[in-house]
This record gives structure tokens, C-alpha cells and sequence, in this order.
């Protein structure tokens, strides 16, 4: 199984802090970017300035609520873009507006997670996204063709 790359798209320090920690503590080895604000993803992905030498990554994680571009926006750009849309795109967010929802999957998101209140179940959320994005599904692995993570 080779290590997956996961770009953490979080302004919530303490919701980075407890995703870091789920995905470490299945002891998978992934490689987790983080950046703070809508801007700063579309940045990362275009590989601009600051993040000109970074690897697209094989999983984003996405929150609705971000400063400068929200999520929805960085969403539509994302699956907009020859270059991008391939990516699986997860929405880990607070909200559970029917807007939101709704948006999302008109935007090709490939899943809406609400973001639990409690501490454990916010873990075994990240923990259950890690397992079936890590463990089950095949991802494209952009140096090769397809590539199986079973």
C-alpha cells in the first residue's frame, strides 16, 4: 500500500489538531498539507508561490466555512479544472444545512460529513474516512496509471 497524499483545507485549529491526531493514530503512513483559507487551496493546487515544489494531493478533506474563498467556492474550482477534478474531494464541515449539502453535490463533491460536537466521534469519523479512502478505494496515482491501496 503506498502512502496517500491528504490536503487538509481547515481554518479551525482544533479541528486540524484532532484530524492530525485520527489519521496518526491508525498509523497509516500518509503525507497531511495544511492550509488555512480558500486562497491559500487553490494556491496549493495550481502550485503557486509558496507552494510552487508541492505534490497534488491524492485526497482533499474540505471545510465550507473558510476564510477568503469559502468552500463551495474552492469545490466548483476544483471540479471545474481538467487538471483537478480527478481528486476526491471530502466535505468535513459543521454545517448540516440542506444548502450545503445540496451545493455540495451539485459541485461533485464525492461525500458531505458533518463535523460530530464530541471529541471520540470526530475521530472515528476521521478515522472511517482514512479507512475507506486509504484501505478500499483505488486511486489515480498521477506519476502512474491507477493504482490499488488494498
Amino acid at each position: 500500500m503506498r502512502p496517500i497524499h491528504i490536503l487538509l483545507v481547515e481554518d479551525n485549529e482544533g479541528d486540524i489538531f484532532m484530524t492530525i491526531e485520527a489519521l496518526e493514530e491508525r498509523r497509516i503512513i500518509n503525507k497531511i498539507s495544511v492550509v488555512y483559507d480558500g486562497k491559500a487551496a487553490i494556491d496549493f493546487l495550481e502550485q503557486k508561490g509558496i507552494y510552487n515544489k508541492v505534490s497534488l494531493p491524492d485526497l482533499i478533506l474540505l471545510d465550507i466555512n473558510l476564510p477568503k474563498l469559502n468552500g463551495h467556492e474552492v469545490l466548483k474550482y476544483i471540479k471545474c479544472n481538467e487538471k483537478l477534478k480527478h481528486i476526491p474531494v471530502i466535505i468535513l464541515t459543521t454545517s448540516s444545512s440542506e444548502r450545503d449539502i445540496n451545493q455540495s453535490y451539485q459541485h461533485h463533491a464525492n461525500c458531505f460529513i458533518t463535523k460530530p460536537v464530541e471529541a471520540d466521534n470526530f475521530l472515528k469519523v476521521v478515522s472511517g474516512i482514512e479507512n475507506y479512502w486509504v484501505s478500499i478505494v483505488t486511486l489515480i496515482d498521477d506519476d502512474k496509471e491507477n493504482i490499488s491501496l488494498n
